[in-house]
């Protein structure tokens, strides 16, 4: 019965962040906890897509709703592996985890420098 489908609540996140960001200290706050956001986001995007509510992905895992609802919250909680695996698996997705090169901080004298193609980000390398 818990792995009835329901139709989602409308989420506009691009509007959220717009309206949120004129708040006073809004964007510093979300900045220190940007990586944060990223994985609830993609969390709820895929609990979405599943169909599933809270109490369903729970059952599928094994465990409480607010158990689920601790998982996908931000800021309070750091999930194991173990639990980020298993909620992957009762959404029916693939957990994958990526280290993206940053680009390089210019040193402060100004170098020539070149630019290196890199998986999903550009480099700076200085000439010497």
């Amino acid at each position: 019965m818990a792995d009835l489908k329901y139709d989602p609540v409308p989420h506009n996140q691009k509007a959220f962040l717009e309206k949120a960001s004129k708040r006073r200290g809004f964007r510093e706050a979300y900045d220190a906890l940007e990586t944060e956001y990223a994985l609830a986001h993609e969390m709820l995007s895929a609990r979405t897509r599943a169909g599933l509510t809270q109490e369903a992905v729970a059952d599928r895992m094994g465990t409480t709703k607010s158990a689920v609802s601790r998982l996908e919250g931000v800021g309070k909680h750091a999930p194991s592996m173990a639990s980020l695996k298993k909620y992957a698996d009762a959404v029916g997705c693939t957990l994958k985890i990526e280290f993206i090169p940053q680009p390089m901080k210019r040193r402060a004298t100004a170098q020539p420098s070149v630019r290196v193609d890199a998986p999903k980000a550009a480099r700076t390398l200085p000439l010497r």
